[in-house]
């Protein structure tokens, strides 16, 4: 792992995003909860959250942090049959959270596909990407498109 230790404590942010495209039909069984699952969205906003919490486990060198808040979105793109899911993840410390975000929108999408598979296994993510970090001493950053 970095040395951190050197580093100033800054409130840091990131911001990541991807999206899940599907049938059409399966994003209206989504939308008007049908999915034999339950609630597909609401699961796989507490999935997204507990991914960043847990993402010092699951990527070799990541520092564990004590992270300050978990913002999860979801955005429906219906005529293109996509969700975009959007994650912030807040923290106090001396090492940024992208890690953290980047995951959280990853298992978010993955959570999607887990429980909608049954109906449409074609369901593709994309456009998985960090969009925004701010802290630290590299400062804000914002993705050009």
């Amino acid at each position: 792992m970095v040395d951190v230790a050197e580093k100033a404590e800054t409130r840091r942010i990131a911001r990541a995003s991807g999206r899940i495209i599907m049938q059409p039909a399966t994003l209206k069984m989504i939308l008007e909860g049908g999915g034999k699952k339950g609630d597909v969205l609401g699961v796989a906003r507490i999935a997204a959250i507990q991914a960043s919490k847990r993402t010092a486990d699951l990527i070799p060198l990541c520092h564990p942090l004590a992270l300050t808040r978990v913002g999860v979105e979801f955005n429906v793109d219906e005529p293109n049959a996509a969700i975009e899911c959007i994650v912030t993840a807040e923290t106090v410390g001396r090492t940024g959270v992208e890690m953290e975000a980047l995951t959280a929108a990853s298992v978010g999408l993955l959570t999607i596909y887990d429980m909608c598979k049954a109906v449409d296994r074609g369901m593709r993510m994309d456009g998985i990407r960090l969009i925004e970090k701010q802290g630290g001493k590299s400062g804000h950053w914002l993705a050009e498109d």
